[in-house]
């Protein structure tokens, strides 16, 4: 994950009333294959969604990886609410879908800064809102904007299953295209979140080259997880879909 130590971000909220209009630096791009004429300007031809539960770990990992490689990318959570680690599994900071990640800083950093430092959470508000105001829900997106990816990698085996019946139960858009889902599965903490990252994106580099995405996707999944899958347990789903 890129850095995000308190003394780079000078997050400064508590006298904004708006909160998520105050913007830290972005994160860099982490070293690897993004090209140098890449740092934040969309360049892809195709449209890419990430999609985790709460859209602060391990979406908003990807999107920034994704984003500051140059690819069109937007991030999304399938959970009825933004939960965030505690004192206990049992004792989760929930917020609603749309808070800004600015505000749920400033809450966690007025209860207890130094505990909510410690557990890392303060550390994904800052980056969440360096890269957009607030967390998005799936389930909520529009139909018309959702129609827009041409690919969705869902981190997690139960989200790649809400993605695809969400998909399923909507109306169909006038274009009515073709919208590939793939699962990456990754444990829910910033250490797996940022190795995946790097792996999504080297995922979506491969699909954005395909000639001709909907004959080439399913080949390139297959051998892309016999490929990592020699050296990482990484588990690869995919499934066609239409909107």
């Amino acid at each position: 994950m890129a850095s995000l130590s308190s003394s780079s971000l000078p997050i400064q909220f508590s006298d904004d009333e708006d909160a998520g209009r105050f913007l830290p630096p972005r994160p860099q791009t982490p070293p690897g294959i993004p090209p140098a004429t890449a740092p934040y300007a969309p360049s892809s031809k195709l449209s890419f969604g990430v999609v985790c539960s709460s859209n602060i770990n391990r979406s908003m990992e990807g999107h920034v990886v994704l984003g500051n490689a140059g690819l069109r990318v937007e991030s999304y959570g399938t959970g009825s609410t933004v939960r965030l680690p505690g004192r206990s599994a049992m004792d989760p900071r929930i917020f609603k879908f749309g808070t800004p990640y600015a505000q749920m800083y400033e809450s966690l950093a007025t209860e207890d800064e130094a505990f909510f430092f410690q557990n890392g959470v303060l550390q994904l508000c800052r980056r969440g809102s360096a890269v957009k105001t607030s967390p998005q829900r799936w389930q909520d997106t529009p139909s018309l904007a959702i129609a827009l990816h041409d690919i969705v990698i869902a981190f997690e085996e139960r989200i790649f299953d809400a993605v695809i019946e969400d998909l399923q139960t909507r109306d169909p858009t006038d274009d009515f295209g073709p919208i590939h889902v793939i699962c990456l599965d990754t444990k829910d903490n910033p250490h797996e979140a940022q190795i995946q990252g790097r792996v999504c994106l080297e995922l979506c580099w491969l699909l954005e080259n395909a000639e001709d995405l909907s004959a080439e996707a399913p080949e390139i999944v297959e051998n892309f997880q016999k490929e990592h899958m020699s050296h990482t347990q990484i588990k690869v789903l995919y499934q066609l879909c239409y909107l």
